[in-house]
């Protein structure tokens, strides 16, 4: 091995001084002219993915549930800059690490941001499970239901805007298969089944960050309306509470999303929405979707279209 040969060996007890910090090569920072491709702004650099545990508010001023959540957190780039110290990003937002979150705690996140990186828009979004306890329909069992949420948060030349994501996982009995059935009962004296599949509503919400809501508050909107959530603990009696709560709400996937729309647009905290439900057929080898929005100007529009992602 030659002289100039780097040595393979690691310095556990090497001691980074300030002046050797100093003499590190930084990338991002280079001037504009090491910039390759197009000298264009970029809307969102950052991290994404980085997990850590947080508490999420609850309803009722009840103690916080701790949840594991998955955190995205951007920056806006001018086409001057080449870069940003991305482990910023990731080092800010473990400044709030011990806050209680609800959608408007990101505001404070985003300006720290916005404040420390330089940036002229900031977007960050929390995903993670949250539990509920749910009783069973008959049986006094009782269970948690897991809902996936994320809180998401922008803040754009002094404006911050702030969303929830939710989805709820329900049945749907078919009406068509259900009228077949009875049909086929009282012409025939025939046996029919209707048919019935797990089914799943995806909402987006924008929200009024100056009133509180919550997880449970989504979870309470959508069982409003469509009342056939899947169940955690079941005994018989509960399976057959479940069968006549199905005949007494069974719907199509237009039904679920005028019902739905019923309900979050009769929430004074709900500033927009765009609700997407799939109807995972039994029937059919394919599913049955719908798309349905608020209808606000300039707002959250119909298009849609990763369908696949609400298999359930």
């Amino acid at each position: 091995m030659s002289e100039d040969s780097p040595l393979r060996f690691y310095d556990a007890d090497f001691a980074v001084t300030p002046e050797y910090r100093a003499s590190l090569p930084d990338m991002q920072n280079r001037n504009e002219t090491t910039i390759p491709g197009g000298k264009v702004p970029l809307l969102q650099v950052g991290m994404s993915n980085f997990r850590l545990p947080l508490r999420i508010a609850r309803r009722g001023n009840a103690e916080p549930v701790s949840v594991e959540a998955s955190v995205t957190g951007t920056v806006s780039l001018d086409a001057e800059h080449k870069g940003i110290n991305m482990s910023r990003i990731v080092r800010i937002f473990y400044e709030f690490q011990d806050e209680v979150f609800a959608p408007a705690t990101l505001k404070k996140v985003l300006a720290r941001y916005l404040s420390e990186i330089g940036s002229s828009r900031a977007q960050v979004r929390l995903d993670f499970n949250y539990p509920i306890l749910q009783k069973s329909l008959r049986s006094g069992l009782a269970g948690f239901q897991y809902y996936s949420c994320a809180y998401e948060g922008i803040l754009e030349d002094g404006k911050f805007r702030a969303f929830v994501h939710f989805d709820f996982v329900y049945s749907s009995a078919c009406p068509c298969s259900a009228e077949l059935s009875e049909h086929a009962r009282a012409s025939r004296n025939i046996l029919g089944i209707p048919h019935s599949q797990r089914s799943k509503a995806r909402v987006l919400a924008e929200i009024d960050p100056a009133q509180e809501i919550f997880v449970e508050d989504f979870r309470d909107l959508c069982l409003r309306a469509l009342h056939t959530e899947t169940q955690v603990m079941v005994k018989r009696e509960d399976e057959q509470a479940f069968a006549e709560l199905n005949g007494a709400y069974y719907k199509f996937v237009e039904d679920a999303a005028r019902l739905l729309f019923v309900q979050f647009a009769a929430d004074s905290r709900v500033l927009d929405f765009r609700i997407v439900c799939a109807h995972l057929e039994s029937l059919h080898s394919h599913d049955a979707v719908s798309v349905i929005v608020k209808g606000v100007p300039g707002g959250l529009g119909h298009s849609f279209s990763d369908f696949r992602a609400l298999v359930c």
